[in-house]
């Protein structure tokens, strides 16, 4: 287990500003109940951001062209057939999954391929979970082709995240796995696939991101 890079600005600005503030209340307040109180309340949200930041040392078993990874850790809320209106423009299966505070809040690639597209879109911050958050709130849309099949994913901004990392640029070769971006905070993930393909989860499931194979082609 390490620290996500994405943390790094973060948990050293936490570390500096609670330790300046328990400094502050050493010197007028001592050892008083309140200076324990609020060190007690610093050493848990220093807690907090580190977990948030956990990066696992996680392989991928078995890689297969026709398997498609899950991208994120979470629990799967949606599966439906949708029309994706970005990119595709026609009916697709739609898989997302809701990613809270507490979990891995790094994304990955779901197979191999070639990057054909990759754009962030500013928008609102409804809960993740609203039907709209998809097509109205902070997301950004990659696009993998392995040539002949194509995947989109979209990182979604929920109410508490306020930065969407996408690592992707156009025209990029990527391998199944590797890593798509971060999301800071409780956030969603929605993976499109052609319609008919077979899944290999179901709603309320847990997942985990670069470990489950959520479906096959």
């Amino acid at each position: 287990m390490t620290l996500h890079r994405e943390g790094k600005a973060t948990i050293i600005l936490g570390l500096i500003t609670l330790s300046i503030l328990n400094g502050v209340l050493w010197r007028y307040v001592g050892g008083s109940l309140v200076f324990q109180i609020i060190l007690g309340l610093s050493i848990l949200l220093m807690v907090i951001i580190l977990q948030f930041f956990r990066y696992p040392n996680r392989k991928v078993v078995s890689p297969n062209s026709n398997d498609i990874l899950c991208p994120a850790d979470g629990k799967v809320v949606v599966i439906e057939d949708t029309i994706e209106s970005e990119y595709f423009e026609d009916e697709r299966l739609l898989i997302s999954i809701f990613m809270s505070p507490i979990n891995v809040h790094s994304n990955h690639h779901p197979f191999s391929g070639k990057v054909t597209y990759s754009k962030y879109h500013p928008g609102k911050y409804l809960v993740a979970w609203h039907p709209k958050s998809s097509t109205e709130n902070e997301r950004h849309t990659t696009v993998y082709s392995n040539g002949s099949e194509e995947v989109l994913v979209r990182q979604i901004a929920g109410a508490l995240a306020r930065r969407i990392v996408n690592y992707m640029k156009g025209g990029e070769d990527v391998v199944q796995g590797g890593e798509l971006g971060f999301i800071k905070f409780g956030s969603r993930v929605d993976i499109y696939l052609p319609v008919g393909t077979k899944y290999n989860v179901k709603m309320g499931q847990k997942v985990k991101g670069k470990i489950d194979i959520i479906a096959s082609l």
